[in-house]
């Protein structure tokens, strides 16, 4: 503790001066310097050399593989605190070092998404005058889960410290954890009910909790009162703060070791040279040009009478994603034509929007660099206002913020991997990976008759992309995650009241190709020993949300599955047969050995519904899409795939073509095969001109229609270049009403107004 002791003293005697900025500047002052800097000169704090790299490598090295030392170090102790399988099981924590101005230095492991969230939340506070009032103080704590303000949802709780040393603000440490249960108006962490920000449950805009290093108490009783699950969020409330005085301890060693000036120069030069080595990796990596990959998803809820009428509705959600690569090797990303936020829980905010940037660049363009804030500022995004990417609107819900940023971000990882392909890194391709579904979500009195909630991170192994050189990971990845975990299955049953009957892959989840998708798993579980648990479908079921890869077919959607007041008990009382899986919904032995009411079908996002003891819940996780044409996957392994239980026998031929036990028939029906689809195909124009008619005519279901009107009524750009590509008339529109896009118009004029 003797280096804690002597930067309390440094700092007590420091307490006279200016602001707390370096040379008495504020805060303030340093961030729009800094802002101003990298405008006018492209480089962050208009740095030209990097000084301490090039006269001493080694120690510039050193310095930061100390401090992401103390990251990791700080990480891999603080996760011991807590309780909660989220955090303990599947790593959903992760620490970052700031600037004094809020750009990333380093970040630890772990959910990587936040790198940049809490940058933008420490960026908030310093705009928004904190020096002054509340105030900004050693030892003070800080907190946030403000989407709007740096976050992607509300259960993605910030703790933030301020780091002094001499009075001199000289960083942040930050950490985040993603909680079980968030108060919100339905039970998890990812609700899928809310229709607005005030039922998105417990909210913390960019707050001041603590002082000396101890939370004031108004905040701990608010969180204890704010959430169905009080011990997990407060053991995730002392990993993050522990987490933090580690991260501000180690920089505080290496202060004194090595010098303050050092340390100053340090975390400037080292964000600069990130930058410069993104861009370096974008020259050497991608071919300039620009790359459109669309993609789409469902919110099916005219069905759910819990919602207020004007939030029942079927939408569709349009993200026409495109990465364009410049020739001086800056990476765009645009979301230009997007549709429309909506009354759901699954809008988005820039912050979040670039927080998923920032995963999928460390699992493709960076992965081995040094991951701070230098790679952002070889960005640059649009993501406009009034869409579901940038909602803008103050009340809007984001507490389900992933269910479309995943699937948009499909359309990233298949731009990027046909920019790597186009260069010859065929080895770095990847197709778009899994949905990150069925979240098996819900609340109500568990087996211990207490009240309980939870979300369940066995969504976090869904299956990985297809590969140019290999098949996908089998459940095993997670787009938000990189180091993705199930956790173990006794763990999540003392949570849970929910037995595990059975967990295996899921056959025909993978998307077939020359290289196959990764493939998801699934596994069935018993209601025990619950009055009731309200219990979430959360997936896609109608719709594909993205294509594989040069003829590589989509993962599969999924089904649900539910059997309410089973048999399942007498069954076991007479030691007969149950079911473990469903390998075949189509032959179902679910079906066919459990009684009971079912509800079998392609509702796959609901709100919660009860389920009791005895009933049975059947929880499909996703695979990822192919890469190249099925008919040339090779004839082993297929047979492979077939005998290992990854594919159906029947689809062996249907799909690939392959005649198991014979070879020689297998490639006589391929040749079929390609017959077929010669005979079938349409030439291009044709094609064009059939659907410009369907276009014209408005043969589409109506979410469809809703879509696209969003969409060409909220982008002039995007609507002309639609107009154009399908040869429509000038004043083209669907004739469809689209509330929101009105109401965001309306909120826009307000803003000019008050401006």
């Amino acid at each position: 503790m003797a280096i804690v002791d002597r930067t309390r003293e440094l700092e007590r005697l420091a307490e006279e001066r200016g602001g707390i900025g370096w040379g008495g500047r504020s805060a303030r002052e340093m961030l729009a310097e800094s802002e101003r800097l990298f405008a006018e000169t492209g480089r962050y704090f208009g740095i030209e050399e990097l000084e301490l790299k090039r006269n001493d490598p080694i120690r510039f090295e050193k310095l930061f593989s100390r401090l992401r030392g103390g990251l990791v170090s700080a990480r891999e102790t603080a996760l011991n605190i807590s309780a909660s399988p989220i955090v303990k099981e599947i790593g959903e924590l992760s620490f970052a070092l700031y600037t004094p101005e809020g750009d990333s230095v380093a970040l630890s492991t772990g959910i990587i998404v936040h790198v940049h969230t809490m940058s933008d939340a420490i960026k908030y506070m310093i705009r928004q005058g904190y020096e002054d009032n509340p105030g900004i103080a050693p030892r003070d704590i800080f907190t946030n889960n403000d989407a709007m303000i740096g976050d992607v949802h509300n259960a993605d709780v910030q703790t933030i410290v301020p780091i002094f040393w001499e009075g001199e603000l000289v960083g942040w440490a930050a950490g985040v954890t993603h909680e079980i249960d968030i108060g919100a108006k339905t039970p998890g962490s990812v609700p899928v009910g809310p229709i607005s920000r005030f039922e998105d449950g417990i909210d913390l805009p960019a707050k001041k909790i603590g002082s000396d290093d101890e939370l004031w108490r108004d905040h701990v009783l608010a969180g204890l009162k704010g959430t169905r699950t009080p011990m997990y969020w407060t053991l995730d409330e002392k990993t993050r703060i522990a987490g933090c005085h580690m991260v501000r301890e180690a920089v505080e060693r290496v202060i004194l070791e090595e010098g303050v000036e050092a340390y100053k120069q340090f975390i400037r030069e080292v964000i600069e040279d990130g930058r410069r080595s993104f861009q370096s990796r974008v020259r050497e990596m991608l071919i300039p040009g620009r790359y459109r990959a669309p993609a789409f998803t469902e919110n099916a809820f005219a069905k759910e009478e819990q919602l207020p009428s004007y939030a029942r509705v079927d939408t569709m959600m349009h993200a026409p994603v495109e990465i364009r690569v410049t020739r001086d090797a800056k990476l765009e990303m645009d979301y230009e034509g997007a549709s429309s936020w909506g009354y759901h829980s699954s809008n988005c905010t820039p912050s979040a929007m670039q927080g998923a940037v920032w995963v999928q660049l460390t699992q493709t363009l960076i992965p081995n660099d040094k991951v701070n804030d230098g790679a952002y500022l070889g960005l640059n995004t649009n993501f406009p206002p009034g869409t579901w990417t940038n909602h803008s609107n103050p009340q809007a819900s984001t507490g389900i913020a992933w269910a479309f940023l995943i699937p948009s971000f499909m359309g990233f990882i298949k731009s990027v991997s046909r920019a790597l392909q186009a260069r010859g890194f065929v080895e770095e391709v990847l197709a778009p990976y899994g949905l990150t579904s069925n979240a098996f979500q819900g609340g109500g009195i568990d087996q211990y008759g207490r009240q309980s909630a939870t979300t369940n991170f066995g969504l976090s192994c869904v299956g990985g992309g297809g590969k140019m050189i290999l098949d996908g990971l089998d459940y095993a990845a997670a787009m938000w995650n990189p180091e993705g975990d199930m956790g173990d299955m006794e763990m999540w049953e003392l949570i849970e009241p929910f037995l595990y009957i059975g967990q295996r892959v899921k056959p025909n989840t993978a998307g077939p190709g020359r290289h196959r998708g990764g493939s998801g798993y699934e596994a069935l579980r018993l209601a025990w020993k619950t009055p009731f648990y309200e219990m979430q479908n959360i997936g896609n079921g109608r719709m594909f949300i993205q294509t594989g890869l040069w003829g590589g077919y989509p993962a599969a959607t999924g089904y649900r599955h539910n059997v309410r007041n089973t048999n399942f008990f007498e069954l076991v009382e007479r030691r007969e047969p149950y079911p473990t899986h469903e390998p075949d919904p189509a032959d179902s032995e679910l079906a066919r050995m459990i009684e009971g009411e079912r509800q079998f079908d392609l509702e796959t996002t609901t709100l919660p519904e009860v389920m009791r003891q005895g009933d049975l819940y059947l929880c499909c996780f996703r695979g990822a899409a192919g890469v190249g044409d099925p008919l040339e996957r090779p004839y082993e392994s297929v047979m492979a795939d077939v005998e290992g239980g990854y594919l159906l026998p029947r689809y062996a031929e249907s799909v690939y073509g392959v005649k198991p036990g014979d070879v020689a028939k297998t490639d006589a029906r391929r040749a079929e095969m390609r017959e077929e689809r010669g005979r079938r195909a349409v030439p291009v124009r044709e094609w064009m001109r059939s659907e410009r008619q369907r276009i014209l005519d408005g043969d589409m279901i109506e979410p469809i229609k809703v879509m696209y009107a969003e969409s060409i009524r909220l982008s002039e750009s995007w609507a002309r270049e639609f107009r154009e590509f399908w040869d429509l008339p000038e004043d083209f529109d669907f004739d469809v009403p689209t509330p929101t896009v009105e109401l965001t118009k309306a909120l826009r004029e307000q803003e000019a107004t008050i401006g």
